[in-house]
């Protein structure tokens, strides 16, 4: 076994908000020709058949306003464009924004993405440690659904943001963990009580036990306690705290960028500052979905996952059978058994992988459990600790000063 995974005890996924790819990590294809990300030539028309090009004016705040529209239909005509016959070309994304405000000239910052210097975390973590190419959000819609497969590697037929109903015999990966023999440990972290967790179809059930607050987790990285599965969940609202307002920092449209970079760099920091933790532990930053932003990967076809949703569930008109996964976004691997500079290829290169949000659970899986009942979906997901290549530890691992 490589000597990263033989020292592996944890695994910790930071799971952000409705970002795409190009967005964010996009303008490091100029640093890195490797990363799948922008030359600068791309383009979607606008509803004169104008080619809007993308641009690097992305904005951490007070742009993207309205938030852009990431339900079922609006995905739909962003991947499709409404072609006939229907090809997945990437060309809706400026209509689909359009569709809001009616306002042509808003319409284009659906096209804007950041300089990686106004990125410096993200940025930072993406060319120090590992960064996928093809990590795509697991369907073509919101976040309820798409957290979903995070935890149950299905959304059990969901789409949409309604609360979605747990079918046998698929368990939460916390349930499967806890439930083990012998017995694992594994928690979510929310934010604080005003920011309450996503996922709240197991807020019934081992509060407790699974159940912990972002102030938590930093104890809990202070005094060796962390599980050996631990979600985290950055706070979804501004809302009143103990000393002053507390910033939302999931990165949400039109929440500040730079608010959630802060919080990214917290919970990295709160990991490499305990030795012990930082050389067992392996650290997932990754986005939900798309948020309607521009990218320009077409998503592949997937393992459906048992489920179907029917036509007047997606919107469109037309039965979604799981077949095919959402728009790609962020998702960097970080830990120091991986080598510096790794770009984990995607689907339409050679030799290149396909991962989702069922990746998540497969990998928890896969590694403390060896098994487990899964949906067929999170049986063919690909898991990522194989990144964890280094026979000896790193030593260089960046510092991020605390804000």
């Amino acid at each position: 076994m490589p000597a990263g995974l033989d020292n592996l005890k944890h695994i910790v996924v930071l799971m952000m908000e409705n970002r795409s790819f190009d967005h964010m990590l996009g303008g490091l294809k100029a640093q890195d020709p490797r990363i799948d990300g922008l030359t600068g030539n791309e383009t979607n028309p606008d509803i004169n058949n104008v080619a809007v090009r993308v641009q690097p004016q992305a904005l951490y705040q007070s742009q993207l306003d309205p938030d852009p529209d990431h339900h079922f239909p609006a995905v739909d005509l962003q991947i499709f464009n409404n072609s006939n016959p229907r090809v997945a070309n990437m060309q809706g994304f400026v209509k689909s924004y359009f569709n809001q405000l009616r306002d042509s000239n808003h319409s284009q910052k659906i096209m804007y993405y950041f300089k990686p210097d106004k990125l410096s975390i993200l940025s930072t973590l993406a060319r120090e440690f590992a960064v996928f190419n093809g990590w795509f959000s697991s369907i073509p819609g919101p976040t309820i659904c798409n957290r979903a497969f995070a935890h149950y590697g299905t959304s059990f037929g969901q789409v949409s943001m309604d609360v979605f109903v747990i079918k046998p015999p698929y368990k939460s990966i916390y349930e499967r963990m806890v439930n083990a023999t012998p017995k694992h440990s594994a928690k979510i972290y929310y934010y604080d009580d005003a920011s309450s967790t996503m996922e709240i179809v197991n807020l019934f059930q081992h509060q407790p036990e699974l159940f912990g607050t972002y102030e938590q987790f930093i104890s809990d990285c202070e005094n060796g306690s962390l599980p050996e599965y631990s979600f985290i969940e950055p706070n979804y609202n501004d809302h009143p705290g103990d000393s002053g307002a507390i910033i939302a920092s999931d990165q949400h449209p039109d929440h500040h960028v730079q608010e959630g970079e802060r919080f990214i760099a917290s919970v990295y920091n709160a990991i490499r500052d305990n030795p012990s933790l930082w050389r067992t532990t392996a650290l997932l930053v990754v986005y939900d979905e798309h948020g309607g932003i521009y990218d320009h990967v077409v998503p592949p076809a997937c393992t459906p996952d048992g489920f179907s949703a029917s036509a007047n569930d997606t919107g469109t008109g037309m039965e979604f059978k799981f077949d095919r996964l959402g728009v790609r976004v962020p998702a960097i691997l970080v830990s120091p058994w991986v080598p510096k500079g790794t770009v984990v290829k995607g689907p339409y290169e050679p030799g290149g992988r396909t991962f989702e949000h069922a990746s998540i659970p497969a990998t928890v899986t896969k590694f403390f459990l060896g098994d487990a009942q899964r949906s067929p979906r999170e049986k063919q997901a690909d898991t990522f600790l194989d990144l964890l290549t280094l026979d000896t530890m790193r030593t260089d691992a960046p510092e991020f000063e605390e804000q």
